[in-house]
């Protein structure tokens, strides 16, 4: 006789699947929230997420010295990605810059050190849980369903914007350092007319 007893689905009650990313008035509520409260750390967190780009393992792992000379902030960074293993290169605006240079400052980070260390001992960098809560945090301060949101909303952000704007998708790839073009495709969820009208312009 069977006597297990039936788990849940880890999923039941939750969306799964792409998180949306951030509309433009998304983004700056959030960066006024935390300007109004002060919060150095999350707003340069915050900026530098939509800026770069990067996936929150390669996000949380960034020292000091992987995107500023000294105590200035660079205006572009190169970053090894974990996952694929290539590099990506990434512009991080003068806004972003400043916030930085201001978590930098209070948190008398040296070139060596983590950009955003744990305040857990267990850590010595941001864990990309630790992250997700702060996320998670931010969105459900301006009223948006966290079963939307994710870490990932941050990376998707600043590419969407992008594409809407250019309907570049080869630049969107090489911004997100996609292998595939098929991959940024999906990642953006392009729709499949768009996306064979795309094809058709390119010559090969």
């Amino acid at each position: 006789m069977n006597t297990s007893v039936a788990r849940e689905p880890w999923n039941k009650g939750k969306l799964v699947g792409q998180k949306a990313p951030l509309r433009l008035r998304d983004i700056w509520s959030i960066r006024v929230r935390l300007q109004i409260a002060e919060k150095t750390r999350d707003l340069a967190l915050f900026n530098l997420a939509i800026d770069s780009k990067l996936r929150a393992c390669d996000l949380t792992k960034l020292r000091v010295r992987d995107i500023a000379h000294g105590a200035q902030v660079s205006s572009r960074a190169i970053v090894m990605q974990q996952k694929t293993h290539r590099p990506v290169q990434f512009e991080i605006t003068e806004q972003t810059r400043t916030t930085l240079e201001a978590w930098i400052h209070k948190a008398e980070l040296r070139s060596e050190d983590f950009l955003f260390p744990s305040r857990l001992h267990a850590s010595a960098h941001l864990s990309i849980r630790q992250y997700a809560r702060i996320v998670k945090a931010w969105v459900i301060s301006i009223d948006l369903d966290p079963a939307m949101y994710g870490t990932h909303t941050l990376r998707r952000t600043k590419a969407s914007l992008i594409y809407r704007r250019t309907k570049n998708l080869r630049a969107v790839q090489l911004l997100l350092g996609h292998t595939k073009l098929e991959s940024t495709v999906r990642y953006l969820v392009i729709e499949v007319d768009d996306a064979l009208d795309m094809a058709e312009q390119t010559e090969v």
